[in-house]
């Protein structure tokens, strides 16, 4: 399946109706099966399945990426099964969470048994020299911005992107945000990519984005969007440095802006 296709409508405007397309991005039904057993069903688009998988089984908690033995995505009528078989130590932990999530797109926490799984403590992340100027911050933010082709093509896009000084090195879209950001984590660890890096989002950070951050150990998570208040609470827990609505020459800083250099910290 392809990730985008074009689609005929009409279009309402001050000349009246006409007949136009325009390309859309897919959205197909991907079942997550993890040694046999479907473990969610997410709308997402066809695309970076591989990554998908990789990603999704370390940010839910499911398996590292070497206890991944095979991937494969098998197309059926109604969309696709992304079949991935893990090492029995990651079956075992999987038999004891029963977590399953079948809703739209943008929904992180649909179908969570418990509370306490959906607000599942992270672990800090790790200490390291990574930092970045309020330059580098702007850097980032607009290679996102340049580097969405999807978007670009349907303005219906998410976008993650993994930032390294200077430049994007890896990026992923999806209709979905969560999608996106899987994508892009299992692409970076299938690429070997080391946490000391900054995450990129177009989107809102909520307290699940930051749940992904943490597991794959980025030490900063930037957005061009606002974080919610329990997002930021959970950023300042797990050392991730949070910088949200980022814009042309401002942004904000919602924990451990002492990843931030040349800069004056307010009192």
């Amino acid at each position: 399946m392809d990730a985008a296709r074009r689609r005929a409508h009409l279009s309402f405007g001050p000349d009246g109706v006409s007949r136009a397309d325009r390309m859309l991005p897919e959205e197909a039904a991907v079942a997550l099966s993890f040694n046999g057993s479907t473990q969610a069903v997410m709308m997402a688009t066809p695309a970076d399945l591989v990554d998908f998988a990789y990603g999704f089984a370390l940010t839910e908690g499911i398996a590292r990426p070497d206890e991944v033995e095979t991937v494969e995505a098998v197309e059926t009528p109604r969309g696709i099964d992304l079949q991935v078989w893990v090492a029995p130590a990651a079956a075992e932990r999987l038999s004891q969470r029963r977590r399953t999530m079948a809703g739209p797109v943008g929904c992180g926490l649909c179908g969570i048994d418990s509370i306490d799984e959906a607000l599942r403590p992270v672990a800090r992340v790790a200490p390291s020299g990574f930092r970045m100027t309020p330059a580098q911050v702007h850097q980032a933010a607009e290679g996102l911005r340049a580097g969405q082709a999807l978007h670009d093509l349907t303005r219906a896009a998410h976008c993650a992107a993994l930032w390294q000084p200077d430049a994007i090195a890896l990026l992923r879209e999806d209709v979905g945000r969560h999608n996106a950001l899987d994508k892009l984590i299992g692409a970076a660890i299938r690429g070997g990519a080391s946490g000391d890096c900054a995450l990129v989002l177009t989107c809102r950070v909520s307290v699940d984005m930051v749940q992904k951050a943490a597991a794959f150990g980025a030490p900063v998570l930037i957005a061009l969007s606002a974080p919610t208040a329990h997002a930021a609470d959970l950023a300042e827990e797990a050392g991730i440095t949070l910088i949200a609505g980022v814009r042309p020459g401002r942004f904000d800083v919602y924990s451990h802006s002492d990843r931030l250099t040349e800069v004056t910290h307010a009192r």
